[in-house]
């Protein structure tokens, strides 16, 4: 009863807090409207997701997600200095393609959009195969080392967050 109900645990969690944010309110009749919202979708889309996502939310989560934030964070301070201390023809930017280890669609999109928010990166495009992305960085002396970083901050915890 309750897996029909809550297919996808996760994501009515996930819809109920962008529903209570988008209110930037806490009320009753928002909570309530944010459950409704955060059941009925996932109850609707489900026939659309045969293969659901197995994730962890346990340390893993939690790690990988202070990473992000962590990073963030230095990146913006990284690309603060410099847009005010450098000349833009002493950047070196660079195209990197990153190999990827993840399969699971959802670990990709997470990936690329870990990496897109990171400021100084930009992931553009995934291989038709789905075993490449193509991530573009304001600022890289070695893009080798950029993609094991890549690979080590990011793909690694993925990979420990989708089981």
């Amino acid at each position: 009863m309750i897996k029909k109900l809550l297919p996808h645990p996760a994501l009515t969690i996930t819809l109920i807090v962008v529903w209570m944010l988008l209110a930037n309110q806490l009320t009753l009749g928002g909570l309530v409207l944010g459950v409704i919202i955060g059941v009925v979708i996932p109850i609707l889309t489900s026939p659309f997701w045969p293969d659901r996502p197995r994730v962890r939310f346990g340390p893993a989560t939690w790690i990988y997600i202070a990473v992000v934030l962590w990073d963030i964070v230095a990146a913006s301070f990284q690309i603060a200095v410099i847009v005010l201390f450098r000349r833009s023809k002493d950047l070196r930017s660079a195209w990197l393609v990153v190999p990827l280890d993840v399969r699971s669609p959802e670990a990709i999109t997470m990936l690329a959009g870990t990496i897109s928010m990171t400021p100084g990166t930009v992931s553009c495009d995934v291989s038709s195969c789905g075993r490449a992305l193509l991530v573009h960085a304001l600022d890289t002396p070695d893009p080798a080392a950029e993609v094991a970083r890549i690979k080590r901050r990011y793909e690694a915890r993925l990979k420990k967050v989708f089981a």
